[in-house]
């Protein structure tokens, strides 16, 4: 069912890989109906139709072995930062967010890295990893209740070039009933990533599906009065969802519609290079992903923050102390729904208290946007050294 089951036979199905998987509660990049082909397919600049081998003018065995496995390694370059080396972000994003305590609400990067090198300085490396094994877990979760429901229910799991408003509308249901049936999983590892390293036992790699289940059931760790009902926590993470899967679908096929425009003014010549055609053929939908999750992310970010404080309250959580980046401090919040929480954080904390650690945003895309230009200049000078 996966990307990594397919074996790809031309340039252009390799392509076609090279899309970000579909979204997750609190991460990023959704596509907008059937996954984008490779930028410029089927024209002088993709260099290779859908049935035909790619052949971008660099010679050798070596180049067309490079040329097949391009998509793979700067997709996977892409993956690994957003999923793995942007976590301690993430990490201390969620901290910021919850942490209501807090009086440096971190929006600049500045203090973030300092806190980070604080918090790994007092508690080791461990503290800023936290939780990624649950994130895992969660998307497959959330990638198989999707393809569950997409089997057995009417619903379309991707929509087509044809499509009607009954088609959107239930796309958009397929979304918020997937964010829904994932949303006591994702709640499970969210607490897993803020909880304190200090106080923190080693949890399982499983644990998250045991607390989720538990939290539905009932059962678990004893939690405080104050928790909220799972369906009270239904309309916002279900809105969060929908909404960041559309505002990233349209920002990406904007983003691709302005690429493909622009170069059409700019069609290759013969003096052309193979590198440029190589490198314009897969990183037009990175660069139109990338934009497309950092618009989300920016537009919704108060309302993650008022989604992760309602998911976090009554659970007994202790976090680490964001101003100092030692000590630990509780969660003992009292809202009473989505509504009260946005009330009190507007009166307690200023409209800024919304945006609580918004510079680990800035950090977590400015590291990706590094990644994906180390990428491409390593897979130049390669190209360039076999041609």
């Amino acid at each position: 069912m996966g990307p990594s089951s397919r074996r790809f036979s031309s340039g252009s199905e390799l392509g076609a890989w090279v899309t970000s998987p579909p979204d997750i509660p609190g991460s990023r990049n959704l596509h907008w109906g059937e996954k984008t082909p490779p930028y410029g397919a089927g024209t002088p600049l993709g260099g290779a139709g859908p049935n035909e081998e790619a052949n971008l003018g660099v010679g050798g065995p070596g180049a067309e072995q490079l040329n097949r496995f391009a998509g793979f390694g700067i997709g996977l370059a892409s993956l690994f930062t957003e999923n793995v080396l942007a976590h301690p972000c993430i990490v201390l994003r969620r901290q910021c967010q919850v942490n209501y305590h807090a009086r440096n609400y971190h929006l600049t990067p500045f203090t973030i890295v300092n806190i980070m090198y604080c918090i790994n300085k007092t508690q080791g490396p461990r503290a800023l990893w936290k939780g990624m094994g649950s994130t895992f877990i969660v998307q497959g979760i959330t990638l198989g209740t999707e393809g569950i429901i997409s089997e057995f229910t009417p619903l379309p799991r991707e929509l087509s070039h044809k499509w009607n408003l009954k088609q959107i509308g239930g796309h958009l249901l397929l979304k918020g009933l997937t964010h829904v049936i994932a949303m006591p999983f994702y709640s499970a590892s969210l607490i897993e990533t803020v909880q304190s390293e200090i106080i923190r036992d080693n949890p399982g790699i499983l644990d998250c599906v045991k607390e989720g289940i538990g939290r539905v059931v009932g059962l678990g760790v004893p939690h405080s009065k104050r928790l909220l009902p799972l369906m009270v926590l239904i309309f916002p993470t279900a809105l969060h969802g929908v909404l960041h899967y559309v505002i990233s679908s349209i920002v990406q096929k904007l983003v691709l519609f302005v690429l493909k425009r622009d170069n059409s003014h700019n069609l290759p010549t013969e003096s052309s290079t193979s590198v440029q055609s190589m490198l314009d053929a897969y990183f037009p939908e990175l660069i139109a992903s990338f934009a497309a999750s950092l618009c989300a992310d920016v537009m919704l970010y108060p309302l993650e923050t008022v989604l992760h404080r309602l998911h976090i309250q009554g659970t007994r959580t202790i976090i680490d102390n964001t101003d100092l980046g030692y000590e630990v401090l509780p969660i003992n919040t009292q809202y009473e729904g989505m509504k009260d929480c946005i009330n009190t954080i507007k009166r307690e904390e200023g409209v800024q208290g919304f945006y609580k650690g918004f510079g680990a945003v800035i950090v977590q895309y400015t590291l990706h946007v590094a990644v994906l230009q180390l990428t491409k200049i390593i897979y130049s000078t390669l190209l360039q050294n076999v041609s």
